[in-house]
């Protein structure tokens, strides 16, 4: 039972801050690319020689928050338990 806890704790999630990082590229994402879907003038393109970079960003964005949401997932962040006297839970095994 003790081995069970031990392999509950180990798991940092909430800290993460890969977690943090892709949600906040995925806000803006959404947001970057409805502004170039749905509010982008022909002004706007002419300024940016013709490429709609509010939705170019946004994709890029929103991969960006599909790579560190990945990363988080595969890889989650691990940290070291120690027990009461101070020793590490792993020196155990």
């Amino acid at each position: 039972m003790r081995e069970a806890a031990v392999a509950e704790k180990k798991k940092a999630g909430l800290f993460d801050l890969r977690g943090i990082l892709a949600l906040l590229f995925a806000v803006y994402g959404v947001i970057l690319t409805g502004m170039g879907l749905f509010a982008t003038s022909q002004e706007d393109l002419d300024k940016a020689a013709g490429i709609n970079i509010n939705l170019v960003m946004g994709l890029v964005m929103l991969a960006t928050a599909l790579v560190f949401f990945g990363w988080a997932r595969l890889r989650p962040l691990a940290v070291p338990v120690t027990t009461e006297d101070g020793a590490s839970a792993e020196s155990d095994h």
